[in-house]
């Protein structure tokens, strides 16, 4: 664990960063970081995995709180006793109270726990995050045995206490030395902590209490969501332990590319090719946006190349809020490379000093000349 990179140095923040901020760097890492998006550097499938992570832990107040005091050690199991990856079951609190007085809190961890909660991806297309899907899911995940109610017995078949432990899943050792009395505890070897003895297994589950099930579900995707985004679906994680709830399920949305059209937050950006003469008398060119809607653009006379165009409202929906973006045209003026004679005369005829409506007269013939 202390080989990680630090979670703050990982989104490019301090440790004094607001919840806002930290949301912000995840989504620009994210976004960089994609492998979809970044082909190039064969690292970037695990910089999204290290930026994903980071939030993951720094996104959650009792989470970050523990990481700036422990660093990644409020995580290691094999450093802290347990982690304090639930924070709800006081999982990583417990173990260190179990090593200092005795194991009260082993009886705590036989009661209901909370499930793990589940992190997955979904790839949507630049349409879906534009307008909003719904999407149905396939997962997999642990569930309590129906047959055995999760209790890894055969139904009918006696439980019995551990003899050794006497139900309490941990033992306690008393060590005499010239420094004094020391008590210790460990998992009982005989339950494995359990407290309970089961003598016939459960013949669907072999006596774990969980199985494997595939479940779909359906995803609400939001218009406007973009890549980095994750949705949480309350209760759709790994089920519970003894009653306990179940875990939060986090999808982590991943947008497609377009060919032809690009975002900046809200703002929809695309290119347009027109030719010269369009770009000298101005034009009505049409552009199709997405499902079959199109715009009719207004270029205004003497566009020149790299102008940018605003279309007001035709770019990408807010999440939290009524309005949309703007759409935003960069203008390629095309020039052409091969002219034949016709063309030429007229193009050198624009200026032989003739009068403006004359000239006006030659754009339209030369339009015509070009198609």
């Amino acid at each position: 664990m202390a080989s990680k990179r630090d979670y703050y140095d990982a989104l490019g923040l301090n440790r004094e960063a607001s919840a806002d901020e930290i949301k912000k760097a995840y989504r620009q890492k994210a976004k960089k970081y994609h492998p979809d998006v970044n082909k190039e550097d064969a690292n970037a499938a695990e910089k999204f995995k290290e930026v994903a992570e980071a939030y993951e832990v720094l996104s959650d107040p009792q989470k970050r709180a523990a990481y700036d005091q422990y660093g990644h050690d409020a995580f290691d199991p094999s450093r802290m006793g347990g982690g304090f990856s639930d924070f709800g079951g006081m999982g990583g609190f417990g173990d260190i109270f179990d090593m200092f007085f005795g194991g009260a809190g082993a009886q705590r961890r036989q009661g209901p726990q909370r499930g793990a909660d589940r992190e997955v991806r979904l790839d949507i297309s630049f349409e879906e995050a534009i307008f909003g899907a719904e999407k149905e899911m396939g997962l997999t995940r642990v569930e309590n045995c129906e047959k055995c109610d999760g209790s890894g017995a055969e139904p009918g078949s006696p439980i019995n206490t551990c003899p050794q432990c006497h139900g309490s899943g941990r033992m306690r050792n008393v060590q005499n030395t010239p420094f004094g009395r020391f008590e210790t505890t460990h998992t009982c070897n005989r339950c494995n902590g359990e407290g309970k003895i089961i003598e016939k297994p459960c013949s669907t589950c072999r006596g774990r209490g969980t199985v494997k099930r595939k479940r779909a579900i359906n995803v609400r995707i939001p218009a406007g969501i973009d890549t980095g985004a994750r949705l949480r679906i309350q209760g759709e994680g790994e089920e519970g332990i003894l009653g306990g709830p179940a875990g939060d399920l986090f999808i982590v949305v991943v947008v497609k590319n377009h060919p032809r059209f690009k975002r900046d937050r809200y703002t929809l950006i695309c290119d347009l090719d027109i030719n010269m003469v369009q770009a000298a008398l101005g034009a009505e060119v049409e552009i199709p946006l997405f499902r079959g809607d199109s715009h009719l653009l207004q270029v205004p006379e003497g566009t020149q190349p790299g102008d940018v165009l605003t279309v007001k409202n035709k770019g990408i929906p807010h999440l939290q809020g009524s309005r949309n973006g703007d759409l935003k045209i960069r203008v390629n003026v095309k020039i052409p490379t091969r002219l034949n004679k016709r063309q030429k005369e007229l193009l050198a005829s624009l200026f032989d000093g003739e009068d403006k409506e004359s000239k006006k007269g030659l754009f339209n013939k030369l339009k015509d000349a070009m198609g």
